[in-house]
């Protein structure tokens, strides 16, 4: 399972012109899920994420949370996050869950991370989304969970 997290002044998700998640200051965090991937692990990652300190806390260190910088949190699946590009020329997406699966386990994580924080928004699994950001900093982190 990984997650790459991106530091945003605002974000949304669009789906055929039509804005399904939007947040102001806070994480866009987008999250591949890999064949061996489970619940647990997930709650591990979400927990992980929302206790990341990556915000400027009043000494302008990465000190603060996304709850203590009052920001929120927009989740994007993003099965590519998956593929393996160490060989070839074209990412191999074999290590990326099934849709069905996948769809099921980001729901039920989607589910979780609205009862840890609000506000939480989202796009919609598996469609053809239109991802808009403004990073700051540029602040961009890779997590992974085992």
């Amino acid at each position: 399972m990984r997650a790459l997290l991106q530091r945003v002044l605002e974000a949304k998700v669009v789906v055929d012109a039509e804005t399904t998640g939007e947040i102001q200051h806070g994480i866009v965090v987008f999250l591949g899920l890999a064949k061996e991937d489970n619940l647990a692990k997930g709650k591990k990652l979400i927990d992980k994420i929302l206790k990341y300190r990556f915000f400027d806390d009043e000494q302008g260190k990465m000190g603060w949370n996304v709850a203590q910088a009052g920001g929120g949190l927009l989740l994007v699946s993003q099965f590519t996050l998956m593929a393996q590009t160490q060989k070839g020329l074209r990412p191999d997406f074999g290590p990326a869950m099934p849709p069905t699966e996948a769809k099921v386990l980001y729901e039920q994580l989607v589910v979780y991370a609205q009862s840890q924080f609000a506000p939480v928004q989202t796009g919609i699994f598996a469609a053809d989304m239109k991802v808009h950001l403004v990073n700051d900093g540029p602040v961009t982190f890779n997590l992974e969970v085992e």
